[in-house]
């Protein structure tokens, strides 16, 4: 029962590797760049081709049969697309990718079609309109621009509070506007929530309340609302996602308002793992021993920093020549 986990350079395969780690699984960390942090942490690694590169997908297709691999966690969106598209040959080798249908990328990915989706069936979701064809009133302010599609990290994202601030980030934009998106800004709380979503159904879901810092979750607080929650449920019941999926969202004068989804496991992963809800795990355990996700989530606040991680050179020398590693004794993260 071996497992591979793709994007082991960043947070979310970072936190996939950190959540099966002291499981009885076999790790394969993969990723494009030699200095991937994760790629030292398995017992077994590979530097594998960028995802637009024609040969991602033989390379990852001879990689799982060469290791065996039962399962693989892509951990970087721009690998969601080509993975999911070839699925059935990932399939034939033994190999089951844990990944959503090319539909639910496309509207996950999309948030004007998030929007619609959500909205359709009932979701609390924040106007959301082309930003080409919008022309802000007074009672708007304040608006959110940002990327209509992908977009990571809160970059190229924009709040206008007031008519000259809008003038501003449009003349910053430029020719680049029809990309964009208008979002009502809701203030409140801001929530990333996961869920786990195996044969058609929420298996689970996790609520934490997060500071963020340069986009990322800096600070996280597991919490229980009923609210929350049964709003997250509704829209992972909307989408239909298959494996883990992340849904964000601001809670507001006991609203909870939907304005993202990531149809993947979250760089907040392992922190969930630590508060009692190991998503991959659950996923794992289910797809290969069919046993049903159970968990109990512990309240708790979560800080997150940095940590050094000390790979001697020759290894890297070697993972840089042979783009192949296996490690007697991996680094823990």
């Amino acid at each position: 029962m071996n497992i591979a986990i793709t994007g082991v350079g960043g947070g979310v395969g970072q936190s996939i590797l950190k959540s099966l780690e002291d499981t009885n699984y076999k790790l394969v960390a993969l990723d494009g760049e030699s200095l991937a942090a994760g790629l030292y942490a398995a017992e077994t690694s590979y530097l594998i081709p960028y995802a637009n590169d024609e040969s991602y997908i033989p390379k990852l297709l001879e990689i799982c049969r060469k290791e065996d691999i039962s399962l693989l966690f892509p951990g970087l969106d721009a690998e969601l697309m080509p993975l999911s598209k070839n699925r059935q040959l990932f399939k034939e080798i033994g190999t089951t990718v844990i990944v959503s249908s090319p539909d639910v990328i496309t509207v996950s990915d999309d948030k004007q079609q998030t929007y619609a989706q959500l909205t359709e069936a009932g979701v609390n979701v924040p106007a959301t309109f082309p930003a080409e064809q919008y022309e802000p009133t007074t009672e708007d302010y304040p608006i959110i621009l940002k990327q209509k599609v992908g977009g990571a990290r809160s970059k190229n994202v924009f709040v206008a509070r007031n008519p000259s601030e809008w003038a501003a980030i449009l003349k910053e934009v430029g020719d680049s506007r029809s990309d964009f998106i208008a979002m009502n800004y809701i203030e409140g709380e801001e929530y990333t929530c996961g869920t786990v979503n195996l044969d058609g159904s929420c298996k689970g879901a996790i609520l934490m309340r997060r500071i963020l810092r340069d986009g990322d979750t800096h600070k996280c607080f597991t919490v229980k609302n009923d609210v929350v929650e049964a709003e997250v449920r509704k829209a992972v019941a909307a989408l239909k996602p298959f494996g883990a999926c992340n849904v964000q969202l601001k809670f507001n004068d006991g609203k909870a308002w939907v304005f993202e989804i990531n149809a993947r496991c979250s760089g907040t992963t392992a922190a969930r793992t630590l508060s009692g809800f190991n998503e991959p795990k659950m996923i794992a355990d289910f797809l290969l021993k069919g046993i049903e996700p159970e968990y109990s989530i512990k309240e708790q606040t979560i800080l997150r920093y940095w940590q050094e991680l000390v790979v001697e050179n020759e290894i890297t020398e070697q993972m840089r020549k042979e783009s192949f590693v296996n490690l007697k004794e991996p680094k823990k993260l």
